[in-house]
């Protein structure tokens, strides 16, 4: 009968290489803050509270890689799109700007082939709309904004509130 009050957590996804530095580190302050205060200067403070998916070694696929990319602006401005290339890297392994694919299937496809040729982490707040590619930054504005929500400092879209003559 309550069942549309009931609150979810937040589903977050990391797309994880282990042996890429910044997706070790990534991973690593993702479960701290799962399992300890957070944010961890503030020792009284609660674990942040979310369902997180680890994806090992395995890219998005295409379909996540057009909703990631959804999620992405450019820095500093909040309109302009970037392109499916903002998930390769500049790896050596990687291959030249002119062979590089344009399409999330070819960008999959590539990564599923060549785990260098793809920035890691891939880090996706799926009810939020948040993502970070490759960048550890990222990942602490994502746990930043799962702290505000969390703190009631923003509002809570997803929370189902009663409407009716005592509001």
């Amino acid at each position: 009968m309550f069942s549309s009050f009931v609150k979810t957590l937040p589903q977050v996804s990391i797309f994880h290489n282990p042996s890429s530095p910044a997706s070790v580190r990534a991973l690593a302050m993702l479960r701290s803050a799962l399992s300890g205060p957070y944010p961890t200067d503030k020792p009284a403070a609660p674990p942040l509270q979310f369902n997180l998916e680890v994806v090992e070694s395995t890219p998005p696929t295409p379909d996540q890689l057009k909703s990631i990319l959804s999620f992405l602006t450019t820095p500093g401005t909040n309109d302009v799109p970037l392109s499916f290339s903002t998930f390769l890297s500049a790896h050596p392994n990687a291959p030249a700007p002119s062979e590089q694919p344009h399409t999330p299937a070819g960008i999959s496809s590539l990564a599923a082939r060549n785990l260098d040729a793809l920035k890691w982490p891939v880090v996706v707040d799926w009810n939020g709309g948040r993502a970070s590619v490759g960048d550890v930054e990222g990942v602490k504005s994502i746990l930043e904004a799962l702290r505000q929500r969390r703190d009631g400092e923003v509002k809570d879209e997803d929370t189902q509130q009663p409407k009716g003559w005592f509001f």
